[in-house]
């Protein structure tokens, strides 16, 4: 084997750097754990073991030797407590073995951990940390140890969705199937759009990026806080969009968007609009507007509680994605061209590209199926 500013065991090139001194071995247990790394045939658990302990008993730091198997510190930190306990026969003894994974916890510690995981739902591998050493006296050190034995036990980390309680599953397979009969049944002169409004703030979103790992990135922030206000509608069939940009979305902005939908599809004898229930929506002086005997729209109310049935929400949030992640516009009128103009002229022409990610793919949301994080 090739030395060459260090030393080589089981395969491993191990630099000089960073070494602490171990000699805890005694020359027979060495000896063994050399043959044992150095033997192809031996299960990789056990060489990757023997490596370890070599690595440890040559000087090197748990933290280091972790990298270089591609484990957690904690783990070697088990591998060094074990041999300490049974000698060599922690190499084949593992009270702890989980799918040849060990864990520092015995099957009922791990089988409390879980309960208690699983009725108090912490925030933190910290708070997980505190209670594992308050119940067991076993003391983790480090997060990637703690992640490691949630991960076994079956947990991840993960950010609670945000659901309404009032939502009603009836409601809303009702309108779904509604909503496909409608469309099975349209004629060619009608057509069908999706209405809702949105109020962007003249503000840059921080969104993640690919930098380079020694990089500080920042975005600047803009001081004011004006927001646009847009009563919009899209078309899904086409891709088309109808935005308008007000000073306040209300019954008046209601109806100059439906106005502006009709003028837009002069040939058809019928436009479908879909629009959530907002009061103005349903003010007194647009049902008159929609009373008119010549009038070509006619309205379909979302269940409440449903922004996930309007598929013009998640074009909202494409557009976010697109306009205002990680960029900052100077002046308002900047930040309101910029927005209006990626929805009336690069939402149209790009929907091949965008028509997968704004769809009506409509699913059933029920509270029932979550558990409530308090």
């Amino acid at each position: 084997m090739t030395r060459r500013n260090g030393l080589t065991w089981g395969g491993f090139l191990i630099l000089k750097i960073g070494m602490r001194r171990g000699n805890f071995l005694d020359a027979d247990s060495r000896q063994r754990l050399l043959d044992m790394a150095r033997d192809g045939s031996s299960p990789h658990r056990l060489s990757r073991r023997a490596n370890g302990l070599l690595l440890l008993d040559g000087g090197m730091g748990y933290e280091q030797i972790a990298k270089v198997l591609f484990v957690d510190d904690d783990t070697v930190r088990t591998w060094r407590e074990a041999y300490e306990r049974d000698g060599m026969d922690s190499l084949t003894l593992h009270p702890w073995a989980n799918n040849g994974c060990e864990c520092r916890l015995s099957a009922d510690q791990q089988e409390s951990l879980a309960a208690w995981m699983h009725e108090v739902v912490p925030p933190t591998t910290r708070e997980v940390g505190a209670w594992i050493a308050a119940q067991t006296g076993v003391v983790y050190t480090s997060r990637s140890g703690l992640s490691t034995l949630l991960g076994r036990l079956g947990f991840e980390y993960k950010a609670p969705k945000v659901v309404p309680r009032e939502l009603d599953v009836a409601a809303q397979e009702a309108f779904i199937k509604n909503y496909n009969v409608l469309l099975n049944g349209l004629e060619a002169n009608e057509t069908v759009v999706f209405a809702d409004a949105v109020h962007p703030t003249h503000a840059a979103r921080s969104a993640g990026c690919w930098v380079a790992k020694n990089a500080r990135v920042a975005i600047e922030q803009t001081s004011g806080r004006q927001r646009l206000n847009i009563h919009g509608a899209l078309d899904l069939e086409s891709g088309n969009t109808q935005m308008i940009d007000v000073e306040t979305v209300d019954a008046h902005s209601t109806i100059a968007l439906l106005s502006a939908l009709e003028n837009r599809y002069k040939d058809k004898a019928m436009i479908h609009v879909f629009l959530d229930n907002a009061r103005y929506h349903h003010a007194r002086i647009v049902q008159e507007w929609l009373s008119r005997p010549d009038c070509r729209i006619k309205l379909h109310f979302l269940p409440a509680y449903c922004p996930h049935l309007n598929p013009i929400e998640r074009l909202w949030g494409l557009t976010h994605k697109h306009v205002t992640h990680n960029r900052c516009y100077r002046t308002f009128s900047q930040f309101a061209t910029t927005f209006l103009t990626f929805l009336r002229t690069e939402v149209p022409k790009k929907w091949t590209s965008f028509r997968d990610t704004v769809s009506d793919n409509f699913r059933i949301i029920n509270p029932q199926t979550f558990r409530l994080v308090n």
